[in-house]
């Protein structure tokens, strides 16, 4: 028998300089929808779970506008990458990479996730 992901004890772990830092469980992302989260050095991370299971990190601070805002963005793909949509000044972000499909002289900090 196979449970779903979100009967599961499954917490979402962030890759970062000194290991893997455990940040909320895997129930906490629904899918579509951001969470931010607060990391021990006092940066905000951004974490999205898309409606296919794959988790992604990024940076929470809209390098456009300085707010920590991308968690609330609105997600969607664009020739098949995804993406969050600040929510201020609306533009894109790819979710793996943290480019800005907007401007390419922008991009984000992105973050190893995993679920264990």
């Amino acid at each position: 028998m196979t449970l779903a992901p979100e009967t599961t004890d499954l917490r979402i772990q962030l890759q970062l300089e000194e290991g893997w830092f455990t940040v909320c469980e895997l129930d906490r992302l629904l899918p579509g929808r951001g969470v931010a989260a607060l990391l021990p050095d006092g940066r905000q991370v951004a974490l999205f779970r898309d409606r296919g299971g794959r988790l992604y990190g990024i940076d929470n601070r809209d390098p456009f506008c300085g707010a920590a805002v991308l968690s609330r963005g609105l997600t969607g793909t664009h020739r098949g990458r995804p993406f969050v949509a600040s929510p201020l000044l609306k533009q894109r972000f790819d979710l793996a990479s943290g480019q800005c499909l907007d401007d390419e002289s922008v991009r984000v900090a992105t973050y190893g996730v995993r679920a264990a």
